[in-house]
């Protein structure tokens, strides 16, 4: 009787999840796990993505590789793994330092207002005049192609609208009372920007952060796609797919798996983003 009671609780919750939540609660998990399995790829990848054996090129799925092999009989299900923890260290990666740095510029930008909020602004309406991956395949192309490269570039292209947004309400914020009462009290500039400002406005960032994660790994599989990302034989997404599509016809799992690990990692970024925002601006899921 009481495991029945449970089973009825259980299942009463479930179906009266709100739609938008139990979609959050799914990219959750789709992220948790494509985040777990790819860092833990080291150990859980049946073979070393970088072995080559030429008699077992261009191979269907099979129990002995499960998602086939590439045109150089490496296992695709090894370098779809490695590949994901790569695009998920520097997406992250790109991701923060583009939260800290376009957070910091954007509140200083809408503090000080006057001559620093003109520079600024017009530093970051630049980077927003060309789409993102062309600003970030011009940074690669004048920095290099290696990791630490590509996560400057894309950190540049993601900066700016970080800024914007935090730079709005900072705006408003300045002027409110708790803030004059602040200096007042002989607080410094420093110290009211990241003790009392930063705390008001991050929320804003952090729903932005959980979406521009999703562009930043998509713009890595482009610069991959191109040549332009991790060099060869490095695994990444997006140079698999490219690889691929010299036997797309005859061979497409070599395309279409890298192509579905991105597009779940994308999928459950966008959902989670979507439900960080509802979470914080309930509001906001009711407008459209």
């Amino acid at each position: 009787m009481r495991t029945d009671s449970l089973n009825k609780r259980f299942f009463s919750w479930v179906f009266n999840l709100n739609p938008l939540t139990a979609l959050t609660a799914l990219g959750l998990v789709i992220f948790s796990l494509i985040l777990v399995v790819s860092l833990a790829a080291p150990i859980v990848a049946p073979y070393d993505p970088l072995e080559q054996n030429i008699l077992n090129r261009l191979q269907g799925a099979s129990s002995d590789h499960w998602l086939g092999t590439d045109v150089f009989g490496r296992d695709t299900l090894s370098r779809i793994l490695h590949g994901a923890q790569i695009s998920l260290v520097i997406g992250l990666t790109s991701t923060g330092i583009a939260l800290v740095a376009g957070t910091g510029l954007g509140i200083v930008a809408g503090y000080y207002g006057g001559w620093t909020d003109i520079v600024l602004m017009r530093l970051m309406d630049i980077l927003l005049a060309f789409p993102t991956l062309i600003t970030g395949l011009l940074i690669v192309a004048v920095l290099g192609t290696n990791p630490i490269n590509i996560v400057i570039a894309i950190a540049i292209t993601l900066l700016p609208n970080f800024a914007r947004v935090a730079r709005a309400p900072t705006i408003t914020l300045k002027e409110r009372e708790f803030i004059e009462s602040c200096r007042a009290l002989g607080y410094s500039d420093i110290r009211i920007m990241g003790v009392h400002i930063l705390p008001n406005v991050i929320g804003e960032v952090v729903v932005l952060a959980s979406l521009w994660t999703a562009s930043a790994i998509m713009i890595e599989a482009y610069l991959s796609f191109i040549g332009l990302g991790v060099a060869p034989p490095t695994p990444t997404l997006g140079g698999m797919i490219r690889q691929g599509l010299e036997n797309i016809l005859d061979t497409p799992w070599v395309t279409i798996y890298p192509g579905f690990a991105v597009m779940f990692i994308v999928l459950a970024l966008n959902l989670i983003g979507d439900g960080v925002r509802d979470a914080i601006d309930p509001k906001a899921g009711g407008r459209s």
